[in-house]
């Protein structure tokens, strides 16, 4: 599934001629990985950013300190914030943001293990949502770069449903 989800994306960037550049947290790197296991992605992935701690967040992707600490860091906010941050540092037409609480510890109550924020960020379109997955860490991570290409692919096919 994420494969295909992948190869669909590939054809969509390839398709618009728009490139692509990612913040990822909970994912850790997994998200740019099921990116390049297409061949050719080098003509539409820029590359991405594996921001696990705040601090990256804030110095790499310039998400403001305040907006961390107000909001914490898996936030609808702090991903949008993310995925402009990576989409203006390595100059991509498509910014994508995804930050969350893998576990297995680290939830709270109003953050629960599972709960994922993820943002797009484009000329055209500021997106942002939030989802909780169920299952362990590997599940939640595996459910999180699937949700992240599949909306992707939506947004790109100009399906994307909500306008931030």
């Amino acid at each position: 599934m994420i494969r295909e989800l992948s190869a669909r994306l590939g054809a969509a960037l390839a398709g618009t001629h728009r490139t692509l550049a990612v913040a990822e947290s909970c994912t850790g790197g997994g998200l740019c990985a099921a990116i390049t296991d297409i061949p050719g992605s080098s003509a539409y992935f820029l590359g991405g950013i594996v921001a696990y701690h705040n601090a990256v967040k804030t110095r790499e992707l310039c998400v403001p300190g305040a907006l961390v600490e107000s909001c914490g860091a898996v936030s609808e906010p702090v991903a949008a914030a993310m995925a402009e941050g990576v989409r203006r540092r390595l100059g991509a037409d498509v910014g994508v943001g995804i930050t969350g609480i893998a576990g297995p510890a680290g939830g709270t109550e109003e953050k629960p293990v599972g709960t994922v924020c993820l943002a797009i960020s484009a000329t055209d379109v500021r997106q942002s949502h939030r989802r909780r997955f169920p299952g362990d860490r590997e599940s939640v991570r595996r459910a999180s770069v699937a949700w992240a290409l599949e909306a992707l692919v939506t947004v790109l096919a100009g399906r994307g449903e909500e306008k931030k």
